[in-house]
């Protein structure tokens, strides 16, 4: 859009190139500052996700089954300590 002023048009243009090159600098340092989280995090020993969670459902089973085991021993102890007494 040109206005009758030719002043006003160059700052136009000026601001236009200006905004392209700011955006230019934050694509960049966004890429960059990415590539160095991602380095970061692969130095680390962090479980992904999805191994998280099947840690966790597996920790809950064993969980599950000490507490039937226990049950068991306590059946099974009630019934040998029974006759001696």
């Amino acid at each position: 859009m040109q206005t009758r002023n030719p002043f006003i048009d160059d700052l136009t243009k000026m601001a236009n190139g200006a905004m392209g090159a700011l955006t230019g600098v934050k694509d960049e340092v966004e890429g960059r500052v990415r590539d160095q989280i991602a380095k970061i995090l692969d130095g680390m020993d962090i479980p992904r996700r999805d191994e998280f969670e099947a840690v966790k459902a597996m920790a809950a089973k064993a969980r599950e089954e000490n507490e039937e085991l226990k049950k068991q021993i306590a059946e099974l102890q009630a019934k040998l300590a029974g006759p001696q007494s």
